[in-house]
């Protein structure tokens, strides 16, 4: 491993890059730690060429996967683990396949956390049994890597404009259907997506339909 480790943070949440930050000075004693709170201040700080990233998903300057194609325009080798409170079920694949090396959830624990950091600075790559199932059961039932395409076309209406904030009342009358129709239809949604609140949909488009 690297003598001279340096690894930038990126979150906007003071408290959780210094919480990060004493987990992983406790296993990397020689490593250099730099701290952005915005994807613009993360871009900035690529200057200093870190060996490796742990970047959130929703960040004031920068959201989806566009930011790790952003940072692997100008720097192909640095390594980046996503760290994120969202649901690793619904998208670890779809960062790792976006050139992501990996994916935490803000629950591991501080054991998960720096296995998953020797892991990607050994192999290149972390999956955790939870991801490697996702994509076994992607391969096995060709279950698609995006949620949003395991909806009807008529689901995927209501669901767009759910994600826009629209109401029952709204989305029966743009669609010319009946109140009770749509939510049955989001009943459906929700299910499919499993999740459970309008708020998770709309976290849903902003990673798969960017």
């Amino acid at each position: 491993m690297k003598k001279n480790l340096k690894i930038l943070i990126v979150d906007d949440h003071s408290v959780v890059r210094h919480g990060v930050s004493l987990i992983l000075k406790a296993a990397f004693q020689n490593a250099n730690f730099i701290e952005a709170e915005t994807f613009p201040a993360a871009i900035a700080l690529l200057k200093e060429k870190p060996d490796l990233i742990l970047l959130d998903i929703n960040l004031p300057g920068g959201n989806s996967t566009r930011m790790i194609e952003r940072i692997k325009t100008d720097h192909p080798d640095v390594l980046i683990i996503i760290f994120s409170g969202y649901s690793e079920g619904q998208y670890a694949l779809r960062y790792i396949h976006a050139g992501a090396n990996g994916f935490l959830n803000k629950d591991s624990s501080d054991t998960e956390i720096i296995n998953a950091v020797k892991t990607v600075l050994k192999d290149g790559m972390y999956v955790s049994n939870a991801t490697k199932e996702k994509i076994l059961e992607n391969v096995l039932y060709k279950t698609p890597i995006n949620p949003l395409e395991s909806l009807s076309n008529r689901e995927a209406e209501v669901a767009e404009l759910l994600a826009k904030g629209e109401g029952n009342l709204e989305i029966a009358n743009q669609l010319n259907i009946q109140m009770t129709t749509v939510s049955t239809y989001k009943t459906r949604i929700f299910e499919k997506l499993r999740i459970n609140n309008v708020v998770s949909l709309v976290e849903i488009f902003k990673v798969y339909e960017n």
